[in-house]
């Protein structure tokens, strides 16, 4: 059903091939276009824009606690209020669901 493809990077102009495996991927995710630049065009817009969004995402702030079934010292990723109970990730999952909010 595919055919390789040779097409021309619009970012270097130099040719790169566009196999027919890729271009199922292609068919399979819905992307209607052929892509425009070549592999290592791509891979140095992808890295551009991820230093010009500030790289990785920043970590979030996490805050100590002390879990409310077990006792254990853990940290979550939100300040607790005090009015609710805290529990660390072991005690947290068996809880039912009325009890966590």
């Amino acid at each position: 059903m595919f055919q390789d493809k040779v097409l021309t990077c619009k970012e270097c102009g130099c040719e790169f091939e566009f196999n027919a495996s890729e271009q199922e991927f292609y068919a399979e995710k819905g992307f209607t276009n052929e892509p425009g630049r070549c592999p290592q065009c791509r891979a140095a817009r992808k890295a551009q824009n991820n230093n010009s969004r500030g790289g990785y995402r920043q970590e979030r702030e996490m805050y100590p606690v002390t879990c409310s079934s077990c006792g254990k010292e853990t940290t979550v990723p939100f300040q607790p209020r005090g009015d609710k109970p805290v529990y660390c990730r072991d005690c947290f999952q068996p809880q039912p669901r009325s009890n966590r909010w």
